[in-house]
């Protein structure tokens, strides 16, 4: 409320329309679900395509794809933007696919995962606090706890879990990263289109990570089924996964938007098993059952302040 404050007061602040509480808890999980193809997509990735390349590509496409919607309804012009908070959403963004391909590498797929996603909604809590003066309630502390154990017991549910530290710093970055970019942006959607804050800080953030493609060069796209997995990545997980998101976040805490954002492994977990054919144990089914009721207890959150 006073950092990220975007300047000028209340006096000829265009108001932006917004959905109920209820509806953008919905959008959001429904963002978190196409968030959740991610890791079957990869997995049909031709050989060659490694994460950080595949994380570039990913937002690069998928900022061209949100400018051009943005562009198409005429929203991103007209607007007083405030430079703070899109520096802070955009650089947020560029960061977050670094640093979770990196922990992950670092320290594993399972508790880089876990460290990143999980840290998250804490992340995400503890920045609306102290720059949006949003107090998060019982409600929401008792759904994130449930929501971040079922994700620790969802995906390490398999074991080999490996502690390193400099995995888990990266994987803490990313959490962190996701945070701060979740609270700039709901610092945008009080008055500007959803459409065009997503446009320009996918915009922003795919010019800031473009150099990663010049350490890791996606030879791999000239694979038609490189190309596939490129356009799912960006179209559908994240350009309209992201404006769901934005839609939603417009109507809820940015601490309430990251715990639903959780639904994000859930769904990962449900396509693993249906479409690459993996079989849980009874460890996984049991978060599984945790994050399903963490999710459910997040989305009767209302909005605070």
């Amino acid at each position: 409320m006073v950092a990220f404050a975007a300047g000028g007061g209340d006096r000829g602040r265009k108001r932006v329309s917004r959905p109920s509480g209820e509806t953008g808890s919905l959008l959001i999980l429904a963002g978190a679900v196409l968030w959740g193809t991610t890791g079957t997509a990869q997995a049909f990735a031709p050989p060659g395509a490694d994460p950080l390349s595949v994380g570039a590509v990913r937002i690069v496409i998928g900022g061209l794809a949100l400018l051009a919607v943005a562009a198409l309804r005429g929203e991103l012009s007209g607007h007083r933007w405030p430079p703070l908070p899109v520096a802070v959403a955009a650089c947020g963004i560029a960061c977050y696919q670094p640093l979770f391909f990196a922990g992950v590498m670092k320290t594993g797929v399972a508790l880089g995962t876990i460290v990143a996603i999980g840290s998250a909604p804490v992340a995400a809590g503890i920045i609306g606090a102290i720059f949006r003066g949003e107090r998060p309630g019982r409600r929401w502390v008792a759904a994130t706890a449930l929501a971040v154990a079922g994700c620790a017991l969802l995906v390490g549910g398999g074991g080999g879990v490996s502690v390193e530290a400099t995995g888990v710093l990266l994987a803490l970055g990313a959490g962190l990263s996701y945070g701060v970019y979740a609270t700039a942006t709901k610092v945008l959607l009080e008055d500007l289109p959803y459409t065009a804050v997503m446009g320009v800080a996918f915009g922003l953030g795919a010019l800031l990570l473009s150099p990663v493609l010049l350490l890791s060069p996606p030879g791999w796209l000239a694979d038609p089924r490189g190309a596939a997995v490129a356009l799912e990545l960006g179209l559908v997980a994240t350009a309209a996964a992201y404006l769901l998101f934005a839609r939603g976040l417009s109507a809820v805490p940015v601490s309430t938007a990251a715990t639903l954002s959780l639904a994000e492994p859930l769904t990962a977990g449900l396509l693993g098993i249906l479409v690459l054919g993996e079989r849980p144990g009874a460890v996984s089914l049991a978060g599984a059952a945790l994050l399903l009721g963490g999710l459910a207890l997040a989305a009767r959150e209302r909005e605070a302040g």
